[in-house]
């Protein structure tokens, strides 16, 4: 019975690898679809490689930079919690996330439970606080680039994104989504006015404890120290992404009449690209950031398909390196210590 089990598991995440797949493929059939292909290749000879080499060491410090700043929210957990734990839970996260959409966060929580330092539940508690800081800071940077960009970037923001999201979600779906909500909260206080007599069960008792952790590490953000060194870690890790998109800009001459605010404005909509549950934002990202160029610019599409090509391929390649190179140096310093153990 239990292997049924797991091979029933297995056949649906492969099921669900391969519709992910199905509509990575998808959307980049539709960003390559009016490609000419010779004005494609025209357009790679004539990128400079040596800006977008700049774009992957920023792409490499950005990764640095939040490694260090989860740090800060893992510290009140437990002090021992080193840079290149943090580091490697950072970088093995984005490279999962190009095997199993979205399963990236649970993988780094799972390299730093493995040291035995942090619980899993206390370190995916602090990357629910990291992602909701990282949601702040995005909201505010749309609003910023709207209050003075709006006549150009408010557009596409509504006619691209808000309203086809908006013609998808009439009034039934809305009631469902309510009444959904209310049937949560009711469930919650019942769950909530017998918690005593329920944690008596294993079952809920577990639950409890995989709550408790969570809570543990959300509330990091009260007992972390450096709060001035967080927030100067948030803003060093936006610059990043900045600077990333800038640098990208700079390697074409095709766009390199784009100015700082337009690669503010695509770093927000190539970000919309990357969070799409596809692996490693594949098609998704080509299909966002070549139309945002096309409805905002009226760049041809051939020329936005080869900027968003090179820019989403050249971080693959650091996210998929430094994944690997860290997993490699997991691995050895594993067979170190069992080997000092055999010794011993």
């Amino acid at each position: 019975m239990e292997s049924g089990v797991k091979h029933t598991f297995s056949v649906k995440k492969l099921i669900q690898y391969l519709i992910l797949l199905a509509i990575a493929a998808v959307l980049l059939y539709l960003s390559f679809r009016e490609v000419k292909w010779n004005d494609f290749v025209t357009g790679l000879k004539s990128c400079n490689f040596y800006w977008i080499a700049v774009s992957m060491v920023v792409g490499v410090l950005g990764f640095i930079i939040r490694a260090l700043r989860w740090r800060l929210l893992l510290l009140p957990l437990n002090k021992t919690i080193s840079f290149k734990e943090a580091y490697n839970g950072v970088t093995i996260a984005y490279l999962t996330n190009f095997a199993l959409p979205r399963a990236g966060e649970i993988a780094r929580c799972g390299v730093i439970a493995r040291s035995k330092k942090v619980t899993f539940e206390g370190a995916l508690g602090t990357v629910v606080l990291e992602r909701g800081f990282d949601l702040i800071c995005l909201i505010m940077w749309i609003i910023l680039l709207f209050a003075f960009k709006w006549n150009e970037f408010g557009s596409f923001l509504s006619n691209e994104l808000l309203e086809p999201l908006k013609a998808k979600f009439d009034t039934g779906l809305i009631w469902i989504g309510i009444v959904g909500c209310a049937v949560f909260f009711a469930i919650f206080v019942v769950l909530w006015i017998y918690r005593k007599k329920l944690v008596q069960i294993k079952f809920f008792r577990k639950i409890a404890e995989i709550i408790k952790g969570l809570i543990q590490g959300l509330l990091t953000a009260f007992r972390m120290k450096n709060k001035g060194l967080f927030i100067l870690y948030t803003l060093l890790l936006w610059g990043s992404y900045w600077l990333t998109s800038y640098t990208t800009i700079c390697a074409f001459p095709s766009v390199g009449h784009l100015d700082g605010t337009d690669a503010l404005f695509l770093m927000i909509v190539g970000g919309l690209g990357w969070v799409v549950p596809v692996q490693g934002g594949l098609g998704a990202y080509h299909f966002i950031v070549s139309l945002a160029l096309a409805k905002v610019y009226a760049i041809p599409q051939t020329t936005g398909v080869i900027f968003a090509t090179i820019s989403h391929e050249s971080q693959a390649l650091v996210m998929i390196l430094c994944g690997t190179l860290s997993i490699i140096s997991m691995s050895m310093i594993s067979k170190t210590l069992k080997t000092r153990k055999k010794v011993q």
